[in-house]
């Protein structure tokens, strides 16, 4: 495995008090999915947004999909309106951050051959983390080119390149990936791409300048407004259809 990422699980967002000082060298768990394309921008700005801090990260595949339907979710490219969107404003933001970036040829697509994948490259030692070539190598099989993320001609050529350990079909790799999706369910995770340290969970390509600030105990990070926002009454609450379906 790569330096930035070690084999120690993210502590609980919900387990104790989130501490605004943490380790001198922090381990940040980046979960992701392939199919989220703020999560790959985010891999990619990540060395950037943290440039001159230490930091290890461990890199987590989790099937997003599993997160929306656990909170009766529809994704973004489920909603007509906000899928145009969506491609639009992060051909924007890559544009905007000097990242290479085409649309595949169909979005979205089914992400579990690629996470497998993925997940069959993590080492014995390391098991549901990879390497931030794996991931990268993967990222760049969707997110650069405009072609079929999954053709299974150019799936089975990624598979040659990265040559993975174990079976990507194999129940050890299915188990793994279902372990680390449950495991960002237990920390209360609702999307991708989120990164876990010290006790708190950032959500999304734009929380990098407050992950930033975290890991540099900022005067916002230390002070009283990330517990407030936690305990703002909700006026109104409405059912969620998607949760509460009649018997």
């Amino acid at each position: 495995m790569p330096d930035e990422a070690v084999a120690q699980a993210a502590p609980s967002a919900s387990a104790g008090v989130a501490q605004c000082g943490g380790p001198a060298l922090p381990v940040i768990t980046f979960y992701l999915d392939f199919i989220s394309p703020y999560a790959y921008l985010a891999f990619e700005q990540l060395p950037r947004a943290l440039q001159g801090l230490s930091y290890r990260v461990q890199y987590l595949p989790i099937l997003f999909a599993a997160l929306l339907k656990h909170h009766g979710q529809l994704g973004p490219a489920e909603i007509a309106p906000k899928r145009a969107w969506t491609y639009r404003q992060v051909l924007w933001h890559a544009h905007a951050l000097g990242i290479a970036l085409e649309l595949p040829a169909r979005h979205p697509f089914n992400p579990l051959p690629l996470l497998r994948l993925a997940l069959g490259c993590s080492a014995p030692a390391w098991p549901g983390s990879i390497s931030r070539y794996v991931a990268e190598t993967i990222f760049r099989h969707i997110w650069v080119g405009g072609a079929e993320a999954d053709d299974p001609a150019r799936l089975q050529q990624l598979a040659v390149t990265l040559a993975p350990q174990g079976e990507p079909g194999g129940a050890t790799v299915k188990a793994q990936l279902k372990h680390n999706t449950d495991q960002a369910i237990a920390h209360e995770l609702f999307g991708v791409p989120a990164f876990a340290v010290d006790g708190r969970v950032f959500w999304g390509l734009d929380a990098l300048p407050m992950l930033r600030d975290h890991l540099q105990r900022g005067t916002w990070a230390c002070g009283p407004d990330w517990d407030i926002a936690s305990q703002v009454g909700a006026g109104v609450v409405r059912k969620n259809p998607r949760l509460h379906r009649p018997p």
